[in-house]
């Protein structure tokens, strides 16, 4: 069937190649005049399409395993390929061939090898405009998607579609899950597949805690796609001339104009100078931690020493750490502070305070 396909096309191909040559050629030769009289046009242009076809179809035929196989090897890969790249490939092809038909009346005048000299162009910018298509695959889907959110008018149904790209450290961390059980993200989560291969290969890791921590980002992953309703895009394309995963990041949130979702610090720098919005969840940690001010009272259990002498150290329930001055003697009691101050440091806040009993005291 598929060899019945292959000639036919081929014998088409012909019959369109001896029109084009015939049509180039000019008047009709003397010997079809007297042959046809006044129909010596129709019976050039029947003749020389029958060459053409004749002609093709026997390098069709002598060439028909070959092309056979090519085009099966092709439509193997092409459905193999996800929707977006075929579509984007598609939309190339047509610009391409688009390309050539413009360029073709300007080709014909060179005369008869015009025929030979259009056919080359239009495969040649059909199969540019393909590649280049499916090279381009997320300009494209994002170019139309820009295009569809401008259409509807509306810019709360362009912040619900609004791609959040999570990165390995904040997948590994896996607070994420419990951020979007909130439903304080909004939009989409995109989880690029690069970032699942780096994934993966700290999942298997010879390290313990490399493959400890590969294998709760893959489980946290596993929750958010599976257990929560959320809207969850696993994005195919990867970005072949970028070796790193964060400069990768970095592209795929200006294609898609998107946020990164990270705890990196130096991600979180990275998108800044490139112009890049970027979600910190350590800077949502910190900005829902409860404020506290000198002068407080708080009841805390004193746990440990601390670093300096006569300190004990406690802890609030956000992790939040509390220098009790005077608090050694107070280790393993729960007890009332008074906060003196409170210092904040790039790892965090830090609560100084000493025990109300010393302050009644005085």
């Amino acid at each position: 069937m598929l060899k019945k396909g292959v000639l036919t096309l081929g014998m088409l191909l012909g019959a369109w190649f001896g029109y084009g040559m015939y049509a180039i050629a000019g008047e009709p030769t003397a010997w079809l005049g007297s042959l046809f009289g006044d129909a010596s046009v129709l019976a050039g242009t029947i003749l020389s399409m029958g060459f053409g076809m004749v002609l093709f179809w026997v390098l069709f035929s002598l060439s028909s395993s070959l092309m056979i196989s090519y085009v099966q090897r092709g439509l193997l890969m092409l459905s193999e390929l996800p929707f977006e790249q075929v579509f984007a490939g598609f939309l190339g092809l047509i610009g391409g061939l688009g390309v050539a038909a413009l360029l073709d009346p300007v080709i014909m005048r060179v005369g008869a090898l015009g025929v030979v000299f259009a056919a080359i162009l239009t495969i040649g910018c059909g199969v540019a405009g393909l590649w280049i298509g499916m090279q381009k695959k997320s300009e494209l889907i994002a170019l139309l998607s820009r295009g569809k959110d401008s259409s509807g008018g509306r810019t709360a149904d362009r912040g619900l579609e609004e791609h959040k790209i999570l990165d390995t450290s904040v997948i590994i961390d896996g607070r994420i899950a419990d951020i979007c059980k909130t439903g304080f993200l909004e939009g989409t989560i995109v989880i690029p597949e690069f970032v699942l291969e780096e994934l993966q290969h700290i999942a298997d890791s010879s390290d313990l805690l490399k493959r400890n921590r590969g294998r709760r980002g893959l489980d946290i992953l596993n929750k958010i796609q599976k257990e929560l309703e959320v809207k969850v895009l696993i994005y195919e394309g990867d970005f072949e001339e970028i070796s790193e995963v964060d400069s990768k990041l970095v592209k795929l949130a200006k294609v898609l104009q998107g946020k990164v979702v990270t705890n990196d610090y130096n991600l979180n720098k990275v998108c800044e100078l490139q112009g890049v919005s970027v979600l910190n969840i350590n800077d949502l940690a910190n900005a829902v931690k409860p404020v506290v001010l000198p002068g407080e009272e708080i009841i805390v259990q004193v746990i440990k020493d601390g670093k300096e002498h006569g300190q004990g150290v406690a802890y609030l329930d956000d992790g939040t750490m509390i220098v009790v001055e005077g608090g050694r003697d107070y280790i393993g009691t729960t007890m009332e502070v008074l906060v003196t101050s409170v210092l904040q440091t790039s790892a965090g806040r830090m609560i100084f305070a000493k025990p109300k009993l010393l302050e009644k005291a005085q």
